[in-house]
């Protein structure tokens, strides 16, 4: 299955599959409470709103990042209590660029969920054709139970980061804007930098001016010179806390290079521990 889907697309699929399950993950990091009200104030008919702070992030320590991910059995018990089957057909949105509908497509991936797409251009592109707006939340579906899975997307740890600079075998690729990769600010976090050895891929290279994802060929291109014969497999994606790098990991998966790994506590965990070796300008 493809990873994306267009609005037209889409909207063929509200008319006619009534088993479709639509996710709607609009946030803002500067304003935690804006994505409910924007669900609030009209959504795609039968979405269920998933919050990024609450429901979509582990419980935080000071040292795992702001965004940790939660355990793979906590949110398997969300997803199911949400009564969301395993071999459901879900598609995930947000306001525009993706960044939040590329970390639930990927939390969902890890879990087990494997017919999961992202609306390409997201509420944007529904507005665009005109689609549907419901401002109702949609009655919850009755529970279901999940058999035992296995983790279908690769995740690394701090540890193995660390010992991946001492001996590089993978190559670390940071999806976060160039300036916050050179340290010139950090907005977000107390140390700015970046981890020693990334490379930088802001994730939004791989959109269009529109906010839709650019051409297929052209994303394989720029991968393909950006990972210099390196293999999927041998690719590490991090940012600031696990969001955006699965932007990057979304955009391979539309060039056709798959198999990556998430270091989900990305900078945001790394910085908080002095002893880790940081780049600074």
């Amino acid at each position: 299955m493809e990873p994306l889907i267009s609005a037209l697309e889409l909207q063929d699929l509200v008319n006619d599959d009534n088993g479709l399950v639509l996710l709607d993950a609009r946030h803002d990091l500067s304003n935690h409470q804006l994505g409910k009200e924007q669900y609030l104030e009209g959504h795609i008919p039968g979405a269920v709103f998933l919050d990024h702070e609450r429901q979509l992030c582990g419980v935080k320590t000071g040292s795992n990042g702001r965004h940790p991910l939660p355990e793979r059995s906590d949110f398997i018990q969300l997803i199911a209590g949400l009564g969301i089957r395993q071999d459901a057909n879900i598609v995930v949105y947000d306001a525009r660029d993706s960044m939040f509908a590329a970390h639930l497509w990927w939390m969902l991936r890890w879990i087990g969920c494997m017919n999961v797409r992202v609306l390409n251009g997201g509420w944007s592109a529904w507005n665009q054709i005109s689609g549907d707006v419901e401002r109702s939340e949609p009655a919850p579906r009755q529970p279901v139970q999940w058999a035992s899975t296995t983790a279908a997307m690769p995740v690394v740890n701090a540890s193995e980061v660390l010992n991946n600079i001492n001996q590089p075998v993978r190559t670390l690729i940071d999806a976060r804007a160039e300036n916050r990769y050179r340290g010139d600010i950090e907005p977000m976090d107390p140390v700015a930098g970046h981890i020693p050895g990334a490379v930088n891929w802001p994730f939004s290279r791989n959109l269009d001016s529109d906010g839709f994802f650019r051409p297929t060929p052209e994303l394989r291109a720029d991968f393909t010179v950006l990972l210099d014969g390196q293999t999927p497999e041998k690719v590490i994606h991090q940012c600031g806390s696990g969001i955006s790098a699965c932007h990057n990991l979304l955009a391979m998966e539309v060039a056709g290079l798959t198999g990556s790994a998430l270091y989900p506590g990305s900078w945001s965990e790394w910085c908080s521990d002095a002893s880790r070796p940081v780049v600074t300008p």
